[in-house]
């Protein structure tokens, strides 16, 4: 076997149309992931068992569900019904809505993890429910909460090929039609898996970054 520089020459401009199609949906899909995440925590610590138990029946379906099978549901059948969406719409939103699942154990777990003294205090305080979420308690979570929604990031990261199954041209996807294509298979899945480890390196090291500005 041996390595053919031509056709990595060849094979980077559809690199890069997959790179950025990959980090996109990595970005939206962590924006959906941590902000629904978060939303489902609250909507679980509401008194009230008619928001809880759906909730938790929606979540515990979600998160014991492939990702892929989730997938497939969203591009295949919610056509039939009249939701239409493209492929890359719905992949990440499928890998958002998974992950939220996720990441609201995280958020649950952080939640838990501010001193009983704090919610004690901003109740002296006589705080409104708002302030003391937004000003208290959630600041306070979130500094414990950074690494795991980091681990989720990279998670994610490595799950975008799997919108490939749904025509979403990712870098997996550019490098499978290239292939295809050119008949050469080697250089251009080399390419892309060189590239998930820089991506998720450096990823690892921004959230370690963040993680030591946070805890200052």
């Amino acid at each position: 076997m041996t390595w053919d520089w031509s056709a990595v020459r060849e094979f980077m401009p559809h690199f890069w149309d997959g790179l950025w199609v990959t980090l996109e949906a990595l970005a939206l899909g962590s924006l959906i992931s941590f902000s629904l995440g978060l939303v489902w925590t609250l909507l679980m610590r509401t008194p009230t068992r008619w928001v809880r138990w759906p909730v938790g029946v929606v979540t515990e379906f979600v998160r014991n569900t492939p990702l892929l099978v989730q997938l497939f549901f969203l591009f295949y059948v919610l056509p039939e019904w009249g939701l239409t969406f493209s492929a890359l719409a719905t992949g990440v939103f499928a890998i958002g809505l998974h992950y939220s699942t996720y990441t609201m154990q995280v958020y649950r777990a952080g939640i838990e993890a501010v001193p009983v003294g704090q919610w004690e205090a901003a109740t002296a305080l006589s705080l409104p429910a708002r302030r003391t979420w937004l000003a208290v308690i959630l600041p306070q979570a979130v500094r414990r909460v950074v690494p795991p929604l980091g681990n989720y990031v990279i998670s994610m990261l490595k799950d975008t090929p799997i919108l490939m199954s749904i025509t979403v041209l990712e870098m997996l996807g550019q490098a499978r039609l290239f292939s295809q294509q050119h008949f050469q298979f080697t250089e251009p899945v080399t390419v892309i898996g060189v590239a998930f480890i820089v991506i998720s390196y450096l990823a690892s090291l921004l959230l370690r970054t963040l993680e030591r500005r946070l805890v200052r």
